[in-house]
């Protein structure tokens, strides 16, 4: 009998992509109660909105993406990778619980806030690239995009419903609580990961230990123009793009004047564009540069209009089109870069890929906070569509190399 499970949402024919996804809905949105909470904490709570702190708490919390890069990816192409994941999500929940138990108790200082984004983004760190990569062990290559896009769509899905409810608990019962159930929303992965079915993995071949592994992979990655010019675009993008809680936080503390369920209706309203942007890659084959073309270009676009936007709505509806857009993008680097590479590479190059995507926040994020500061939210918007601009004009001049290669040939 044929599997009714087709189209957009092929990959669940899987069975292990199937627990997996269901978990991951449950962690996702603690993560996103998490982040908001995180933000509010910092902005109104331990300092007074101040944009630079919050800054500095993204920047430790993705320094390890840069800091770790020589090692993550090695360990996803050498290390048993489900495993690995279930270390990495413990270590993320334990994190996440220490942070609520602080706050509650009213122990809870900017330094501890620190300590802990920074030891979070190290476990982060790691799990990213296994992650990715576990993808193509569950359901192949043959799937793999499509597998991307529900594992996006997943992840948005969580960030509808995670930073709403981040909102109701701030204002309810009070902001520990939120980091309380995020920590406890990794048991669901955790347990997903337990029921899988051993014999359906599709392992790929481990690579071998070796002193060079992350020169290996830089070398491998910085010989194919097109996957040089997706680190370059992700770089930027990622440096002064992906700053969303920066955004978001200071527009709706120091220019709307929200209150908790204001603030958390944002990331909601965000998380419906991303949504939605996964669902159009979902039902996508595979994508190309025309794709990350287009992505990075919306992605300029809705910043600028979040820039401009003369009210709280306008501004919400600015994020939704900033959200698919960057979604598309993100998404078809992924597909890209792990079709387009060696399976016994993957772990490297998708390592390279997390660290220059959110490593570069370790330098944009306090920037960017510095900006929000002085010259204002609006003005640390106009750096993130500069940002897409500029790696849609990357992806341009690429395509055009391309295409004289082609004539010359």
């Amino acid at each position: 009998m044929k599997n009714p499970v087709s189209g957009t949402f092929r990959s669940l024919r899987s069975f292990n992509f199937r627990l997996w996804t269901a978990g991951a809905l449950v962690s996702n949105a603690g993560t996103g109660m998490q982040r908001v909470a995180q933000d509010w904490l910092v902005l109104t709570q331990l300092t007074h909105r101040n944009a630079s702190a919050l800054g500095l708490v993204m920047g430790l919390q993705f320094a390890p993406q840069l800091l770790l890069l020589p090692w993550t990816g090695s360990a996803a192409d050498r290390l048993n990778q489900r495993k690995l994941l279930m270390l990495t999500q413990t270590a993320m929940g334990v994190f996440a619980l220490v942070l609520g138990v602080l706050t509650i108790t009213g122990f809870i200082q900017l330094w501890h806030v620190y300590v802990l984004a920074f030891l979070s983004g190290s476990a982060a760190a790691l799990d990213a690239p296994v992650r990715q990569t576990f993808v193509a062990e569950m359901v192949g290559d043959e799937d793999l995009p499509n597998a991307v896009a529900l594992n996006a769509t997943s992840f948005n899905a969580a960030q509808m419903i995670g930073p709403a409810v981040a909102g109701l608990v701030i204002a309810g019962v009070g902001i520990g609580w939120a980091f309380l159930l995020n920590g406890l929303s990794f048991a669901a992965v955790l347990i997903s990961m337990m029921f899988f079915r051993l014999s359906e993995l599709r392992t790929s071949a481990r690579a071998h230990r070796t002193a060079s592994g992350f020169r290996q992979g830089l070398r491998y990655v910085w010989a194919k123009p097109d996957l040089r010019a997706i680190l370059i675009m992700l770089f930027l993008i990622g440096t002064f793009g992906f700053n969303f809680p920066i955004f978001i936080s200071t527009m709706a503390v120091n220019v709307f004047h929200s209150d908790a369920r204001a603030f958390g209706l944002l990331s909601s309203i965000m998380a419906v564009g991303t949504l939605s942007g996964a669902l159009f890659a979902a039902g996508r084959r595979r994508p190309g540069l025309s794709t990350l073309l287009a992505g990075a270009g919306v992605f300029g676009l809705g910043c600028t209009l979040g820039a401009l936007a003369p009210g709280y709505w306008w501004f919400a509806a600015a994020l939704a089109i900033s959200g698919a857009a960057v979604l598309i993008f993100a998404n078809g680097t992924n597909s890209i870069m792990q079709l387009s590479t060696d399976p016994s590479m993957r772990g490297r190059v998708m390592a390279l890929r997390v660290g220059v995507g959110l490593g570069g926040m370790t330098i944009g994020a306090p920037i960017t906070g510095w900006v929000a500061n002085h010259f204002g939210p609006r003005w640390s918007l106009a750096l993130g569509a500069a940002a897409g601009f500029t790696a849609a004009l990357v992806a341009v001049y690429v395509q055009a190399r391309r295409d004289e290669t082609l004539l010359a040939q």
